[in-house]
């Protein structure tokens, strides 16, 4: 019988090991779904084990998300330029991928102390790379052009798509470098030709029910929505939810579909008005970007939460995601024939993260402006 790790034998960075492992775990689950225990095996150490570092699954989580971001206030180079900047933050973010994407969604779910501490951190990142872009690129709106630069790097943390390290690190760079050097009146007018479907009207309880949680799912994190609290908005007794809903995660899953339902309608839409490869990625783009600011509530929930599904109820939603992918891939190849489909799916995700990062500087505020400003940010990233 082989005997267990020892005093002697037990790695002198057994901590580093675990926030690492924690890092991919909650990245891969979402911070309710993951475990002690998971987190646990994934180091190879018993649960107790881990409790010895860390007193409780919340103090693990904190720690993470510290680390992460003190990495990349780590890397930024002193008096470098935008690009060498750039280059330095794409390295540890490649290199931390499958850890990285923990404060995209999960940071909502620090407390307001440890929310604080690490926006502050990240804003010096961004402040830094502000100075950058102001500096050598002076145009309107530097420091939305940082954000959304930013955005294109951490999207890698947001998916799996496999490609070489280097040419991770090129494409990113491209990318990121295109969006800060983006002048945001580009695309003026392209809000103006998206017909979106129109909001679901709930004509019915469940439809009712659903358009109530989605709001709560938003605000709070679908953890920490109570099936009462969704009942008192609809005006119901929290009992009366089950008669539409075998439980939350049923609302939750119908959120899902219809985000991706919406979605798929809004994509039909504009690329049935292109005339050529690269209009239809820029009509692509200005339907996904108007879904966003649209919709952005049901977008959120859609994106933060399907990860802490059980896997049965994860797979229609993940199906969905892919064949959206699908699209993005089949128009950028046609628009960049340069590009093989790694390389399309990893600019698409560079959209979908300046989506999200450039939306939130600009607080979502559903204007025919800002919707102009993001289409013409994405555009950039998508290198076209």
């Amino acid at each position: 019988m082989t005997a267990g790790p020892t005093a002697a034998t037990r790695p002198h960075n057994r901590k580093q090991l675990i926030v690492e492992a924690a890092g991919q775990v909650f990245s891969e689950r979402g911070y309710h779904a993951a475990s002690m225990e998971e987190i646990a095996a994934r180091v190879g150490i018993s649960a107790a084990a881990l409790y010895r570092h860390f007193p409780n699954k919340y103090a693990l989580f904190a720690e993470c998300a510290d680390v992460m971001v003190d990495r990349l206030v780590a890397a930024l180079p002193d008096g470098a330029g935008l690009e060498e900047t750039l280059a330095a933050l794409i390295r540890v973010t490649v290199a931390h991928r499958s850890a990285g994407g923990l404060y995209r969604w999960e940071a909502r779910y620090l407390d307001h102390d440890d929310r604080r501490l690490l926006r502050a951190k990240f804003e010096h990142v961004v402040d830094q790379v502000t100075s950058s872009v102001r500096r050598e690129l002076p145009i309107p709106d530097a420091r939305l052009r940082a954000v959304a630069a930013l955005g294109a790097i951490g999207s890698i943390t947001m998916h799996h798509t496999s490609i070489a390290q280097r040419r991770i690190e090129d494409l990113l760079l491209a990318s990121a470098m295109r969006v800060a050097a983006t002048d945001p009146a580009a695309a003026a007018g392209s809000a103006g030709l998206v017909a979106l479907p129109g909001r679901p009207v709930p004509r019915t309880r469940r439809a009712e029910i659903l358009a109530a949680a989605v709001p709560l799912f938003a605000r709070d994190g679908f953890a920490n929505v109570t099936n009462g609290q969704i009942a008192q908005a609809v005006g119901l007794a929290p009992s009366a939810i089950y008669r539409h809903y075998p439980g939350k995660v049923d609302i939750l899953v119908a959120a899902c579909l219809q985000a991706a339902g919406l979605l798929a309608q809004a994509v039909e839409s504009s690329l049935h008005r292109s005339a050529d490869p690269r209009a239809s990625v820029v009509a692509l783009t200005a339907a996904y970007v108007a879904y966003s600011f649209e919709h952005n509530a049901l977008n959120s929930v859609a994106e933060a939460e399907i990860r802490g599904l059980p896997a049965d109820l994860q797979r229609p939603l993940i199906l969905a995601q892919r064949e959206h992918i699908a699209v993005w891939e089949q128009q950028l190849r046609q628009a960049r024939p340069g590009l093989d489909s790694r390389q399309a799916r990893l600019l698409a995700h560079a959209g979908f993260g300046v989506v999200v990062e450039a939306g939130r500087a600009l607080r979502w505020q559903d204007t025919p402006g800002n919707r102009d400003t993001v289409t013409a940010l994405v555009t950039g990233a998508l290198t076209l």
